[in-house]
């Protein structure tokens, strides 16, 4: 009897990573076909253009995208660390919590939020457009309306560590700096920008630590990033 339980858990477990699995591919189909802007369009084709073109001279196409939704679920479990984390080394360091100042205090943290989601956007463009062959002219930004996500993207091949560099720089510049200077000047309200601009980040991560478990025997490798989904594209041989 024991036995029988056991093996109906077994399948009841089974057929619930199952549905799972079918559930997160039917999410990722329908980030892959959702409708695209005429800029997207565009950029799809040259991208599909120079995937063409590459494979042509023998390169393999490996795709390392993350779908929005996973980097959403993704968000709202690293929150609770952060919070965690961030807040008691800030009790650790400081007696008092200095932070917002009434009402307008709490407007000004909102607007400052919602201007920050741009210049983490602004800072990919910036940190790319150091390494790509006609610097800023090869960034461009989107918004896409389904999830209400703004993005950045690079048009060009980058190397690895170009790549992951522009990935990472707004969750350092906007994220852990703000964070740290919030608990070393007893700021409560430059540490919560920190961390819900780290939080923010959460796709950037997932993208990055798909691309770095990723291992490759090729002696040749180009990075680049998708033009209409998050995440990248390798083309090795």
């Amino acid at each position: 009897m024991a036995g029988s339980r056991r093996k109906e858990r077994k399948t009841e477990k089974k057929m619930m990573r199952e549905k799972n699995k079918k559930v997160r591919g039917n999410q990722d189909e329908a980030e892959k076909s959702r409708t695209l802007s005429p800029a997207e369009e565009r950029r799809l084709q040259a991208f599909e253009a120079l995937s063409g073109s590459m494979v042509g001279q023998g390169f393999r196409r490996v795709e390392l995208t993350v779908s929005i939704v996973k980097a959403n679920v993704f968000a709202v479990v690293l929150l609770i660390p952060l919070l965690l984390g961030g807040i008691g080394l800030f009790l650790l360091k400081n007696r008092e919590m200095r932070g917002f100042s009434g009402g307008l205090g709490m407007i000004l943290f909102t607007v400052a939020l919602f201007a920050l989601i741009v210049v983490h956007e602004l800072i990919h463009g910036l940190s790319w457009a150091i390494f790509a062959e006609h610097h800023w002219k090869d960034i461009e930004f989107g918004f896409m309306k389904q999830y209400l996500t703004p993005y950045c993207t690079c048009c060009v091949p980058l190397s690895k560590g170009q790549y992951v560099f522009g990935a990472l720089m707004p969750l350092i510049v906007l994220g852990i700096l703000p964070m740290l200077a919030g608990i070393l000047t007893g700021s409560f309200s430059v540490l919560l920008m920190g961390i819900i601009m780290a939080d923010a980040a959460a796709g950037d991560i997932l993208i990055v630590w798909k691309i770095l478990r990723y291992r490759s025997g090729a002696e040749n490798i180009v990075y680049m990033d998708h033009p209409t989904q998050a995440g990248g594209v390798i083309f090795e041989k």
